[in-house]
């Protein structure tokens, strides 16, 4: 049984790579044998789906009161797949649909930790009462499920949880869930009043007076994996800032513990591949996807945004003809992803000013994203002053689709990443990638083979290492066909296979050798 924030499977469901996770991972391991059930929150919209109905009710103590949960089952696509939902008003605090809240007026993750808190223990309930199947696993997916194994431990009620298997996958270990004790509406004491705990298993080790959600999965988990092998290896040490270091991220010290105890491994992600190759889309028809789609994200607000009303103009000014060079970027615009752009260079200009500067008149660099102002107001900046230069803030499918299939170079220069998928989409349609060699990117590029892979050992080296790495391959580009052909053939050919993960799953976190 997988429990987890997101799914991929079900439309809306999807946030970020966790629910590629979700979604493809099942799908492997149901290839094998194994029969999955995944449950998330309804968030208010699942339980409209075609094909949803109704299995069952369970009522849930949680916060003084007792709530009826409903639990929907929705339709797969495949034997041994069910999806689950389940049903309450605390899913969608907010908008309807809406999967995570981020912050509110009582702090970080306040409202998102009561919602997930909920979700845990309706979970657990469902489980012990037989409203849903009992598994011989759970395998819970970063902070949001981690109180479940808060409630196997600590509430009698959930005892009969301590004989089923658990495993926490964690995704990113930048996101905790850290919430107060005590003495606010969203913290562990409210929510679970009932509950008698030990401290020492529940407290966040940098901040005695709060849980953190994360921390107790850690401690409580049968075992632990991250989503690449280099990923693991790296949140063993302490993070450090100054060089955009990642790490441990506070919780060093017990993943550490788990290491030596054998319950901490790294499974690197896979990548679904198509049965049949499909054509590359004419430069026109992707100006067209791109220009269509702004239209509607224009027509969504009441106001035009700078960003939009610029990128509009650059797109329509942009010949029919196709550029020379196309370089891409996709993903989320948060510092884990654009610091390293921003960063200045010995040039006395970022490191995007100086890329933009090697591509000439004949080249062109589209990235598509959206999330952290400050690093949106920069990408906006340079998009102004600079014709080379399309930002689209926002994301869709088939602009990300068309993208990976018409760049020449796809660029990821992530200061930590557990996986990425991002990369593994860009080689999956011929495209070489220049990536930062950290966590999964250095497991799935190899340099000078199917991509390139830069280094330093802070911020300012790594980011002319990173201008330096994109020269060299745009030198390859334009003056090295026979050499460009083979690294695009490569990086085609590269497989990262899902059946390969649920082996691994199988016989290192889940306990089934030998299957």
């Amino acid at each position: 049984m997988f429990l987890a924030a997101e799914n991929g499977a079900l439309p809306r469901g999807k946030v970020g790579g966790l629910a590629d996770v979700v979604r493809d991972l099942p799908v492997a391991l149901a290839s094998r044998g194994t029969t999955v059930s995944v449950v998330t929150p309804a968030y208010g919209i699942f339980t409209s789906l075609s094909g949803a109905t109704r299995c069952g009710q369970v009522d849930v103590p949680f916060a003084g009161t007792r709530s009826p949960v409903g639990i929907f089952r929705i339709p797969g696509q495949q034997a041994n797949i069910e999806h689950f939902v389940l049903d309450h008003a605390r899913f969608a605090p907010r908008e309807p649909g809406e999967i995570y809240c981020h912050d509110s007026d009582d702090g970080p993750f306040a409202t998102d930790a009561t919602k997930f808190a909920f979700f845990c223990r309706a979970a657990a309930a469902a489980v012990v009462r037989g409203q849903l199947s009992r598994p011989d696993v759970i395998h819970l997916h970063d902070w949001p499920a981690g109180l479940l194994l808060f409630l196997r431990r600590f509430a009698p009620e959930y005892a009969d949880l301590k004989k089923i298997r658990t495993v926490l996958t964690i995704h990113n270990l930048a996101m905790q869930g850290v919430r107060p004790l005590r003495g606010y509406a969203s913290s562990l004491e409210s929510w679970f009043p009932d509950v008698s705990y030990a401290n020492g298993i529940v407290v966040d080790p940098r901040w005695k007076d709060c849980v953190n959600p994360l921390a107790v999965g850690i401690r409580l988990a049968d075992a632990v994996n991250t989503v690449s092998p280099s990923y693991a290896r790296e949140i063993l040490e302490p993070a450090d800032p100054a060089r955009g270091f990642g790490g441990g991220e506070g919780l060093e010290k017990m993943l550490g513990m788990a290491d030596r105890a054998g319950r901490l491994a790294g499974i690197l992600n896979g990548c679904t591949y198509p049965t049949k190759q499909t054509r590359k889309p004419s430069w026109p028809r992707v100006l067209e996807t791109l220009r269509t789609q702004l239209a509607r994200w224009i027509a969504q607000s009441t106001h035009v945004a700078p960003a939009h009303y610029i990128a509009d103009k650059r797109l329509a000014d942009l010949s029919k003809k196709r550029p020379r060079v196309i370089l891409t970027s996709i993903g989320r615009i948060v510092e884990q992803k654009v610091r390293l752009f921003r960063e200045p260079t010995p040039a006395g200009v970022s490191a995007l000013d100086e890329i933009l500067e090697l591509l000439g008149s004949k080249g062109l660099f589209i990235m598509v994203g959206s999330g952290d102002e400050e690093y949106e107001r920069f990408l906006s900046d340079v998009l102004a002053r600079n014709e080379r230069f399309v930002f689209l803030r926002g994301y869709s499918d088939p602009i990300a689709e068309q993208l990976y299939a018409v760049g020449d170079l796809f660029l990821m220069p992530s200061t930590f990443e557990p996986c990425g998928i991002s990369q593994m989409l860009a080689m999956r349609a011929g495209q070489p990638c220049v990536v930062h060699g950290v966590g999964g990117l250095c497991d799935t590029v190899t340099d000078n083979v199917d991509g390139f892979v830069f280094g330093g050992t802070g911020l300012p080296d790594q980011a002319r290492a990173f201008v330096s790495r994109v020269s060299d391959a745009l030198d390859l580009k334009v003056g090295a066909a026979e050499q460009w052909k083979e690294i695009q053939q490569a990086a085609a050919g590269a497989r990262f296979s899902w059946d390969e993960a649920a082996a691994r799953y199988e016989e290192i976190v889940y306990g089934f050798p030998g299957r």
